[in-house]
């Protein structure tokens, strides 16, 4: 498992019933998890004095239950600074497990000796753009969210990269692949982060099971001559590590030589020494 432990100002405190308790800088935060089906005593007294607790309805959905959190705070990652807010379905804006991944491509940036462009696709607020983009990159940021964008365009503002060469577009993913290909454009490296299910602008249904290798196969085509890294993220249940890493084997390895990596990522449990599992990544890296 990959796993993201040199955060200081986040941490899992503990997990027990179905739900997390979370620090995020100076606030402690629960949140339901469904990978937490264990049910252990509550003994941090964060259980009782959260700022914020989302709970779930029985009906679908659910609702946050503010005590004494901001509507916006910032934390940090190194030399990134995130700005949170709690929003519908239990997010704050912020994937923290991302951060084993965010280290992983930037040493490979860093290292590179040449200049690297990077694509972001399903980009959501920036943490990898923000992440690329800091060790050196040039990144194309693509979402079909407006509000997605520009919370992303705040997070690299945070982080002192207002005036870095990224490229911001609010676009649906898989067209923009499509236009990239006729213009001829390519990338040293691509990420993407797709959604377990959406619809886009007229209607169009994303399922990923039935949609994401397709888009895998086109997005590799714009890869550059010397490609650098390939990760493609997972939250769905039936995306399992192996899934992964056969898409990537039989997508990029007729085209480009290299070796791939599938694992869950994870976050470690202060209280228990635990890791909690929190979906799964596939890397490709050039040889």
């Amino acid at each position: 498992m990959w796993i993201a432990d040199n955060w200081k100002d986040y941490e899992v405190i503990d997990t027990s019933g179905g739900e997390k308790l979370e620090r995020w800088g100076d606030y402690m935060l629960v949140r339901p998890d469904p990978q937490v089906i264990w049910n252990t005593k509550k003994k941090h007294m964060g259980w009782k004095k959260w700022n914020a607790r989302y709970q779930r309805s029985n009906k679908g959905g659910g609702e946050w239950d503010f005590r004494s959190l901001p509507e916006e705070w910032t934390i940090n990652y190194k030399e990134l600074t995130f700005h949170l807010k709690p929003f519908s379905f239990k997010h704050t804006g912020l994937f923290p497990e991302q951060a084993a991944n965010w280290d992983w491509f930037s040493d490979l940036i860093k290292n590179a000796d040449r200049d690297i462009k990077v694509l972001n696709l399903f980009a959501y607020t920036g943490g990898a753009t923000v992440s690329a983009a800091k060790a050196g990159a040039s990144v194309t940021h693509v979402d079909a969210a407006k509000g997605m964008v520009q919370w992303a365009k705040e997070n690299a503002a945070a982080s002192g990269l207002a005036d870095a060469p990224i490229r911001w577009l609010v676009d649906d993913c898989g067209k923009f692949v499509d236009r990239e290909i006729r213009r001829g454009n390519h990338y040293d490296g691509i990420i993407m982060d797709p959604p377990s299910y959406g619809r886009g602008p007229k209607g169009e249904i994303w399922k990923i099971e039935d949609c994401v290798y397709d888009l895998i196969l086109r997005s590799v085509q714009l890869l550059s001559d010397k490609p650098l890294f390939f990760l493609i993220n997972s939250y769905t249940t039936g995306l399992q590590p192996a899934v992964l890493s056969y898409m990537i084997h039989t997508a990029i390895d007729p085209i480009h030589e290299g070796t791939v990596e599938a694992d869950e990522v994870g976050l470690p449990v202060s209280s228990n020494g635990l890791v909690l599992p929190c979906g799964a990544s596939g890397r490709w890296t050039a040889k």
